[in-house]
């Protein structure tokens, strides 16, 4: 995929084995570009969390570089990439560490030497961008786990990133709240926000994402838009993943050679376009009916 503006991050890296010998990642050129939403898809072990670690510093190559909005990363700036590529974890434990909500959203804030109040206010507007203002009085460790994944994206939203990032958002969740943080992250990016996550749920990668990004064995063995990727049988095969329901419903029922939708809301329009023009119609590429 060519591009003519120029990534927010920029890696490069040639390998990154972890102290017990693991191979994380090889062989890796991985790229965000502004106003756009990747998903990592992969199995277990093909090195999602490893490139996204990578993305914000947290993880340095063995060999590569990390470049962030122009400035390439060392030990002597860190800080920049992680002021500028907001990083939630999978484990939102890991990021609460205040007796309150509010205080929690505050933390980072106060660690850049934000005053108190003005600290306050942005972190109240910050927990409001996710539908997360009624939460602020809380005790982190007693919310759900959907209300500390909204927490968490607080947190890193009160920063002003030009990135976020997300491992396997909706990991744990039950299907109401992961609906929930699915909207909140859809919104950050409306907000001009780039977004990249991990998730092993492809229809949820085929919902939100601009471009995929398939993983195997530590390195990115293909990407494109979500109909490029799900309709590409020997990428998908190679990596051991299946394609959404909605492809696997349109090859059954002989419509994804031209159609190929990707989500539901693809295949229910066109089951409803099919049906409207009748059984001796089909819908065509162009939006006409043809015998």
């Amino acid at each position: 995929m060519s591009r003519d503006d120029s990534p927010l991050v920029d890696l490069q890296c040639e390998a990154h084995t972890y102290p017990d010998g693991t191979v994380g990642m090889h062989d890796v050129d991985f790229s965000v570009y502004p106003d756009e939403v990747v998903a990592l898809v992969g199995g277990n072990g093909a090195g999602k969390s490893t490139l996204l670690e990578h993305l914000n510093a947290t993880l340095v190559p063995d060999d590569g570089e990390l470049v962030v909005d122009g400035t390439p990363i060392t030990e002597d700036n860190k800080a920049h990439a992680r002021r500028e590529v907001g990083f939630v974890f999978q484990d939102a434990d890991t990021q609460l560490v205040a007796p309150t909500v509010l205080d929690d959203v505050m933390f980072g804030l106060q660690n850049y030497g934000v005053p108190g109040d003005e600290a306050r206010a942005r972190a109240r507007e910050a927990l409001a961008t996710v539908d997360a203002g009624h939460l602020e009085d809380r005790i982190p460790h007693y919310l759900s786990g959907g209300e500390k994944r909204l927490v968490g994206l607080a947190g890193v939203l009160v920063l002003e990133p030009s990135v976020v990032v997300l491992d396997e958002p909706l990991a744990g969740l039950d299907p109401e709240r992961s609906q929930l943080v699915a909207e909140r992250i859809q919104q950050i990016h409306e907000d001009g926000i780039s977004v990249v996550l991990s998730t092993h749920d492809l229809e949820f990668a085929a919902e939100v994402a601009d471009r995929v990004c398939v993983m195997a064995d530590g390195n990115v063995v293909g990407s494109g838009t979500p109909r490029e990727v799900f309709y590409d049988d020997a990428l998908l095969t190679d990596a051991n993943l299946h394609p959404p329901s909605a492809v696997r419903v349109a090859r059954d029922a002989g419509l994804g050679a031209t159609e190929q939708p990707v989500t539901e809301a693809d295949l229910v329009a066109l089951l409803t376009e099919a049906d409207t023009l009748g059984p001796t119609q089909t819908p065509s590429p162009d939006g006409r009916g043809h015998d």
